[in-house]
Formats: structure tokens, C-alpha cells, sequence
């Protein structure tokens, strides 16, 4: 049987979202720790302090990847997506032994699904391109959040202005609808922030949260924010409620909202118009 030109191009985009999975791996890790060493420097530099070199620069190329326990370098046969933990590595460390967080190829297996779906639904087109870089970028968002409640502008910032050359020539939206829909996505969420700080003296978001919403609105347009919020207010208020409830986490703790965010607009992006359509309908 001679597969199809769609599947073959499907295929690829999914072994594309392997590789891009592991890069993402070495992102969700290293950025936020990249970051906290950009603001010592900073911090020392205001109290006029030499700020003390690192004894190894930290970028998302360099050093290498390695064992947090024993300092093992992972080489390049251990280092295939999937591949490598279930069959060479079997899950623990070459080195000492040290079992590897199933996270990892947990990522990779997301996004070579996420971005071979994206491909079959958008086709070979320049609509898939844009939507590949969205869908990673919003897997790299969601986990940095989850683990640290960053959302980095190295990533929301150029997710904005990227969303707004996308339609530049109306490959979601058109230009005005995409403008207005970043306007619009950040003054949402920084009106929220500001009532509530008001009302309680308590902050219930981070910046971050603004420009994510601000990045999809640009993407997607402001016809898709309803969606957007209701989707991601409603999956979070669910899963803090229950993570509450069932004692996994405190009252006090505050709950990262991005990764919420982030699920909600992957979801507007493939189904939002379907989804918004129906809640019209609904609605009348």
C-alpha cells in the first residue's frame, strides 16, 4: 500500500515534534534558571556589587545535558526522543542508576502528537507552520508555569508579535481583529488583576498571564478571547477545587493559571469558531 502525500507529511511532522519535544525539554528546565541568574546579576549590580561569574555559562545550548545526580553527560545515543528511556536507558541514569522523570518523553510523546495533528488539520499550509510554533511555544509555557509560576517573556512577547505577522496576511484572522484581539486579551486579564488587588490587597495573577492572553488574542483574534477565558476559568477553577479538596494542595498556595491558559487557547485554535458557534447558539 502507497501511502498518501497528507500522511506522509503527517508522519514527518510528528518525528519534527520528537525532536522538537526534547529541545523543549531542555527549555522547560533551563530558562527559568537562566532567568533567576539574569536578576542576581541585576540585583548586584543596583547594590553595586561585581557580579560574580559563573563557573559555567547556562544557555540552551551549552553544557551539555547531564544527570542532576551524578553529573553524567548524556550522550547522543541516549539522548534519542523516547527511544532512548525506553530502551537504552530503560528510565534510570547510564551513570548511577537514578531513575529519569517520565516527564520527559511524556513531553516529547505531546508534542510529536500535537504537532502531527496540527498538520492533518491545517493541512501543508502556512496556517500549520504558524500553528506548530504556537502549539510549542504553549507546551514550553504551560510546564515552566506549572513548575516555577513563570511565564518568560523571551516567549510570551515574541508569541505576540509573531501572532500579529501571522496575520499580517490573514492567515487566522485579519490584522485589525488581531490587534484589537492583543489589546484586548491584556487589558482583560490587567483589569481582573487591579479589581481584585482593590478589593482583597492581594495580587491573584502574575504579568505574565496578561500577555499570554494578549499573544492569543493576537493569534486567534478578539472574537476568540470569550472562549478562551470561560474554557480556561472553568478548567482551573475545577482542578484547584479538586486539588483542594482531595488535600494535594493548600488554600494559601497560589495555583499557576498559564498552564489553563495555555490548554485553552490550544484548544481554541483548532476548534474555536465550532466552539463559539455552539455557545451562540446556546445562548439564542
Amino acid at each position: 500500500m502507497i501511502l498518501d502525500l497528507p500522511t506522509i507529511i503527517t508522519f514527518l511532522a510528528g518525528l519534527l515534534g520528537l525532536c522538537i519535544g526534547s529541545f523543549l525539554n531542555v527549555v522547560i528546565h533551563r530558562l527559568p534558571k537562566m532567568m533567576e541568574r539574569e536578576w542576581q546579576a541585576q540585583c548586584a549590580e543596583l547594590r553595586g556589587e561585581t557580579p560574580v561569574p559563573d563557573d559555567e555559562p547556562l544557555t540552551l545550548a551549552k553544557p551539555r545535558s547531564r544527570c542532576p545526580a551524578c553529573g553524567h553527560r548524556i550522550s547522543a545515543l541516549e539522548n534519542i526522543p523516547i527511544i532512548s528511556y525506553l530502551l537504552i536507558l530503560k528510565g534510570k541514569c547510564a551513570g548511577c542508576g537514578t531513575q529519569i522523570s517520565a516527564r520527559y518523553p511524556t513531553i516529547e510523546a505531546l508534542t510529536a502528537l500535537l504537532s502531527a495533528y496540527t498538520v492533518w488539520h491545517f493541512g501543508p499550509s502556512i496556517q500549520a507552520a504558524g500553528a506548530l510554533v504556537l502549539v510549542w511555544a504553549l507546551i514550553a509555557l504551560a510546564m515552566i508555569d506549572f513548575d516555577t509560576q513563570l511565564l518568560p517573556d523571551a516567549i510570551t512577547l515574541p508569541l505576540l508579535w509573531l501572532g500579529l505577522a501571522f496575520n499580517l496576511d490573514t492567515t487566522y484572522t485579519d490584522l485589525a481583529t488581531s490587534v484589537i484581539g492583543a489589546m484586548a486579551g491584556y487589558l482583560a486579564l490587567w483589569s481582573v488583576f487591579w479589581l481584585f488587588k482593590l478589593a482583597t490587597g492581594k495580587e491573584g495573577m502574575g504579568y505574565g498571564d496578561f500577555k499570554l492572553l494578549a499573544a492569543l488574542g493576537a493569534w486567534l483574534g478578539w472574537q476568540m478571547l470569550p472562549t478562551i477565558i470561560l474554557l480556561s476559568s472553568v478548567v482551573g477553577a475545577s482542578v484547584g477545587i479538586a486539588l483542594i479538596v482531595f488535600g494535594r494542595h493548600g488554600r494559601n498556595i497560589p495555583i499557576p493559571f498559564g498552564p489553563y491558559l495555555a490548554a485553552a487557547g490550544g484548544i481554541a485554535l483548532f476548534w474555536g469558531p465550532a466552539l463559539t458557534e455552539r455557545y451562540l447558539g446556546m445562548l439564542s
